[in-house]
């Protein structure tokens, strides 16, 4: 009898304990739904930003996780799809306690999950594309990050470049810049930006859509050569339609190195199956190429030297890799942000908000973290949800990406103008609907 009452009192001791195990584990892991697209015509981006962004969380977690917590993640495929990345989002957003942060990888799965991540208090990250207008931050986009840079501080930095080129920007006047854009929101979202900077330094600004998916680009092309003149060409392709500009330009004897991509056409998926026509073309970026920096040799020794990692070792380094570990690298940082604020447990999208609003990663972090050279600073506000804008160019020698100079600002006054206009224009019509 004395045996059986120990055994019970044994148990009402240890229930809560054995109750509060898992409950405890659980507490401290940080759930991170993936949304990645490696399926479809644009499998080779997302299959390298999921890729990157997966081993960077890997290693970090092999360190022990994040002052304390781990790191769980999953993927689920979009196929670059909105419709199925709005699914994507709905199906993830409160497994595992709840989602803090999603990455929509898709300037069109933004536009679809802006209205919905606000009201679910879940903010979106979105390095290098989707709505740039939402840098304001505020009352109008308070969950909507398009950290790092945007297509429209990008643009700006592309004219600095080609004044540069030509000498400088009272050189501009009379030239003439074509657009050749994939003819979509995306493709179409540097056009206010453009005509104000052709106004504002006297250029002429050429427009060349291209229908998608933009496999046929020869007519506009020779529009641009024979009839426009062009002095320089933007290429704002995405995917194959990336290539395709290189192969056209090359046949109707137009200078590669007077073409400038956007960085979703910088890659080399874009110009290795161009061959010999893509030497010399120049693309814009917002990070650096290659493996030759700490982070980067850091997972290659503790992830793919021990069997692991998710691509082909020769894919560490490339362009798309190197954008994942960014995203990583912003996503940790940001956790780590607010559990200092508030405290070492699993936070939500509310307490992620503030961290994303109080970054401050400069050249002392970037050292630490093993990132000094591989991105530039950051600095955050509650009303500037892109923390810098800095661009920087690299070009391609035919065999490899070769950065071209040092970083370059944007220009932050016209690219603030337009924020401004397309922001207040954003909320006007949410008020209407209301």
């Amino acid at each position: 009898m004395k045996l059986r009452w120990a055994l019970v009192i044994s148990l009402v001791i240890a229930g809560p304990m054995l109750m509060a195990g898992p409950a405890a584990a659980q507490e401290k892991e940080q759930w991170l739904p993936l949304l990645c697209y490696r399926t479809g015509p644009y499998a080779p981006g997302g299959s390298g930003l999921c890729g990157g962004f997966e081993d960077y969380i890997d290693l970090i977690n092999l360190k022990g996780g994040v002052e304390g917590i781990k790191l769980k993640w999953e993927e689920c495929e979009t196929a670059y799809s909105p419709p199925r990345g709005v699914e994507c989002y709905e199906r993830t957003k409160q497994e595992h306690g709840g989602a803090c942060v999603h990455h929509p990888r898709a300037t069109g799965i933004t536009y679809a999950l802006t209205e919905r991540a606000t009201a679910d208090k879940i903010p979106l990250m979105t390095l290098g594309y989707g709505r740039a207008d939402a840098q304001a931050g505020g009352d109008i986009f308070p969950y909507v990050f398009p950290l790092v840079t945007t297509y429209w501080s990008q643009v700006t930095g592309k004219i600095k470049y080609i004044a540069q080129r030509e000498g400088g920007l009272e050189e501009l006047k009379g030239k003439k810049i074509a657009l050749l854009y994939i003819d979509v929101a995306y493709g179409q979202e540097t056009i206010p930006v453009l005509k104000t900077l052709a106004a504002k330094y006297g250029f002429e600004l050429g427009l060349f859509p291209v229908p998608p998916p933009g496999l046929e680009q020869s007519a506009q092309w020779l529009d641009i050569k024979r009839r426009f003149k062009a002095d320089w060409v933007i290429n704002r392709n995405w995917g194959i339609s990336c290539t395709v500009p290189l192969k056209e330009a090359a046949r109707v004897g137009f200078p590669r190195d007077h073409i400038i991509g956007v960085w979703w056409c910088g890659s080399e998926e874009d110009v290795v199956p161009a061959g010999p026509a893509a030497k010399g073309y120049i693309s814009t970026n917002f990070h650096g190429v290659g493996q030759n920096f700490p982070v980067i040799q850091e997972i290659l020794d503790q992830i793919y030297m021990k069997g692991k990692g998710n691509l082909p070792v020769t894919r560490v380094g490339t362009v798309y890799y190197n954008r994942g570990v960014i995203e990583g690298i912003m996503t940790v940082e940001a956790l780590r942000t607010a559990y200092k604020e508030f405290g070492a447990k699993p936070v939500t999208g509310e307490q992620v908000k503030w961290a994303l609003e109080h970054l401050n990663i400069d050249a002392a972090r970037l050292k630490e973290i093993g990132a000094q050279g591989f991105m530039p600073p950051i600095k955050t506000s509650p009303t500037d949800h892109e923390g810098g804008g800095w661009v920087r160019f690299q070009q391609w020698d035919g065999t490899k990406w070769v950065p071209i100079g040092d970083w370059v600002t944007p220009m932050k006054e016209v690219v603030a103008e337009q924020v401004k206009k397309s922001a207040a224009e954003y909320a006007a019509k949410k008020k209407e609907e209301k």
